[in-house]
């Protein structure tokens, strides 16, 4: 096995994203929609010997992948030197202090 990137790899955030998407409200709401029925009309089944599978497909396509890690990289797991370790009494206050400047509080 190798050595172990000091970042988090790309197959890992896809895989992330994906679990989020297959427990998604839109996924199921469409899903719901259309009564689990492909647009060809088969219908899902989990019948023995007769199983059919339905899928939620994105009709404009995914946003770039590279844009997706690249923005997740820059704000939510950027580097350790951009992180400071806090109890959580301290992270409540500064989480407070940057909603105040931000005006959304």
């Amino acid at each position: 096995m190798g050595k172990k990137l000091a970042y988090t790899p790309n197959s890992r955030i896809k895989s992330a994203l994906r679990q989020l998407w297959l427990r998604s409200r839109e996924r199921a709401a469409a899903l719901k929609r259309d009564k689990y029925t492909c647009a060809c009309g088969k219908k899902q089944s989990r019948a023995k010997g007769k199983e059919v599978f339905v899928e939620v497909h994105h009709q404009e396509g995914i946003l770039n992948w590279g844009d997706v890690y690249e923005f997740l990289r820059a704000g939510l797991l950027c580097g350790p030197e951009k992180l400071i370790v806090l109890c959580e009494e301290c992270h409540k206050k500064v989480g407070i202090r940057e909603k105040g400047e931000a005006g959304d509080v």
